[in-house]
């Protein structure tokens, strides 16, 4: 290798940002906040968060989940088992991009004893290919049933909690397994989590539990385009495809790679749109979840493949025009380009249901007041996957079963171009958002903070429904 290709090659393999935490002071301090979710950062190692904050991480140990809850459900993929920087083909031949395996499902006692049995014949042989499985998406998000793990957790910093009031995931109103609560992955060596960005680009948390480490590869969201033609060129999906890059590949392309060891107690923060894929080194348990801190970087990134999904005619786990006018309701926006981007999203949403709810009146049709009621998830088209907000086409696609379907326009409209059939349901009435604006107003004199999206977005609608 010339000293110039040896140059580059340093380049393409930067040092991955870190920490190092000595105190629960260094854990709470502004400064950890604004490192994370630096947009020049797209992923940062926290060394020694568990010991600083004294999290009891034993309770996500393997024995710890056994006595919690032994017939808990664990998702099984079945694996073969190579080196981390290496993706080979079925035949051996060469390396590839897509990474194959099966799904089956057992349970945590189960899984348990299979990870004791894997490391008691680690001890005897190695044998290289070997077929492995990889216990994944464990669901911790039963309150009563995880109770003290899930309390634990409430040590972290508040940017870092599954809940929390700065975090737009915290304000979706219904739970998204994985993302507003917590998952943990039980792991032998070799064990892959394939390449992938976060569900709309949203951070993410992850802790290693131990007692092995993980390795991880990480590439900043500015790359995710050229990653997506490798995939394409291989024939695997990007967003739905199971996957993991070939380095050479990468660097080849001068794609820069972040590539790290993280031991148990460390906790990884990916930031948002940040594409990576994680290998367990040995035997390890690992807790993740998504947040979503209310910033310019991360809205911005969360609304754009929102509509690249919309687009590729992919679902958006996180529905972003119902989280954007629930942050709007209830969350004070001090960030002005946040604000801006919040603004000009609601209106658009707010322009489109005017237009929309101006032709079903025109053309003589009955919209159906039905209030959403606590813990109503939101809306998507039964055929496209597309988000629908507040105006919803409803159709009963079995009536002995009373089975209620809902649609999006365009779909609804290709099945009967006069509605024929079809129920439409408005979920938020207009007088209550002028009554919203007037309490506001009052609200107001007394001093007291409200969002400054949530005030400008009623005061809109009572300009706009009063004098239309």
């Amino acid at each position: 290798m010339s000293v110039d290709s040896a140059v580059l090659r340093d380049k393409l393999n930067p040092p991955t940002p870190s920490i190092y935490l000595e105190s629960k002071r260094d854990a709470f301090s502004p400064v950890l906040l604004q490192f994370c979710t630096d947009p020049k950062n797209p992923v940062t190692v926290i060394r020694g968060l568990a010991g600083s904050l004294r999290l009891n991480l034993g309770l996500f140990s393997t024995k710890s989940l056994v006595e919690a809850n032994s017939e808990h459900a664990v998702e099984v993929r079945t694996q073969v088992q190579q080196p981390a920087d290496e993706n080979w083909n079925p035949a051996g031949s060469a390396q590839t991009w897509p990474c194959e395996s099966s799904r089956s499902h057992t349970t945590i006692a189960k899984y348990a004893q299979y990870q004791a049995s894997s490391f008691q014949e680690s001890l005897q042989q190695k044998p290289v290919g070997k077929i492995i499985k990889f216990g994944t998406n464990i669901d911790l998000s039963d309150p009563k049933r995880w109770k003290p793990q899930l309390q634990e957790l409430l040590k972290l910093p508040a940017f870092m909690r599954v809940s929390s009031s700065d975090n737009m995931l915290s304000h979706v109103g219904h739970t998204i397994l994985g993302m507003n609560t917590v998952q943990l992955y039980m792991k032998v060596p070799g064990s892959r989590t394939p390449g992938h960005q976060e569900n709309n680009n949203f951070c993410s948390v992850n802790i290693n539990i131990g007692p092995g480490d993980c390795e991880w590869f990480a590439v900043h969201e500015h790359y995710w385009e050229t990653i997506s033609d490798f995939c394409e060129k291989h024939g695997v999906d990007y967003l739905t495809g199971s996957w993991w890059p070939v380095l050479e590949d990468l660097y080849q392309a001068n794609v820069p790679v972040y590539r790290f060891i993280q031991r148990p107690g460390d906790l990884v923060w990916i930031n948002a749109g940040t594409v990576h894929w994680v290998q367990a080194v040995g035997w390890c348990n690992n807790i993740a979840w998504n947040v979503g801190p209310l910033n310019s970087y991360q809205y911005q990134l969360a609304l754009e493949r929102f509509e690249w999904n919309e687009v590729k005619k992919v679902k958006s786990i996180v529905p972003m025009i119902h989280v954007s006018w629930n942050v709007a309701r209830t969350i004070k926006i001090t960030d002005p380009n946040t604000y801006k981007m919040i603004r000009h999203c609601l209106l658009q949403s707010m322009k489109h249901i005017q237009i929309l709810r101006d032709q079903l009146v025109a053309a003589g049709k009955k919209i159906c007041y039905q209030a959403r009621v606590k813990d109503e998830p939101a809306y998507y088209c039964n055929e496209c996957d597309v988000e629908v907000f507040n105006l919803l086409f409803v159709t009963s696609e079995n009536s002995s079963r009373k089975m209620y379907v809902v649609h999006c326009e365009d779909c609804v409209r290709r099945r009967s171009s006069t509605l024929s059939g079809v129920v439409m349901l408005e979920q938020y009435r207009m007088e209550d958002h002028n009554q919203i604006s007037c309490t506001l107003s009052s609200c107001s004199r007394a001093n007291l903070h409200f969002s400054p999206v949530f005030v400008f977005i009623f005061h809109f609608l009572f300009v706009v429904f009063c004098f239309d």
